[in-house]
């Protein structure tokens, strides 16, 4: 299957963390293929003290759906993801989104896909359309390059300098 993941993360040494995911990704998941920019953005829903970088990463699997959602679970918390309950938008070292699973339309208590917020953010979509513009969304029937253009986020998003590796 394919897989694209979104990284997002504030706090700590962010691109060795994010480094650090995509090889633990690689090992435990499947093949990661490519990987976007990183881009740095404002918080999305809170005040924080540092803004937060983003990227998407495409894996080949084989894994099912929520056993490679358990999968990525277990390297955010492995590289200091907290999820304390209760709490809303948070700082943290590193959150693993899965946007899209092939043309999958999940709907269960542990996973939505796509991800029900993408068409939202702008910090998603860039990332996501600079290597997968032409990816179409299977419950909007629009293309990622569609879904940016048609998105009202005004938050700050801009390339960062550091690259990473798939």
């Amino acid at each position: 299957m394919k897989v694209l993941i979104l990284l997002g993360g504030n706090e700590g040494d962010t691109p060795t963390i994010f480094q650090l995911a995509i090889e633990l990704i690689a090992r435990r998941a499947g093949r990661v293929v490519a990987v976007s920019s990183l881009y740095e953005s404002s918080p999305w829903g809170f005040e924080a003290k540092r803004n937060f970088l983003n990227c998407v990463l495409e894996l080949e699997t084989t894994l099912e759906p929520e056993v490679l959602l358990d999968t990525l679970l277990k390297v955010e918390g492995e590289l200091g993801r907290k999820r304390p309950e209760g709490i809303g938008y948070a700082s943290r070292p590193i959150d693993i989104d899965i946007l899209f699973i092939d043309n999958l339309v999940i709907d269960s208590d542990a996973l939505i896909v796509p991800h029900p917020r993408l068409h939202l953010r702008r910090f998603t979509l860039l990332p996501l359309n600079e290597l997968w513009a032409g990816w179409l969304h299977p419950v909007f029937g629009k293309t990622v390059g569609d879904l940016l253009q048609d998105c009202e986020d005004q938050g700050m998003v801009k390339l960062h300098s550091h690259s990473l590796e798939p």
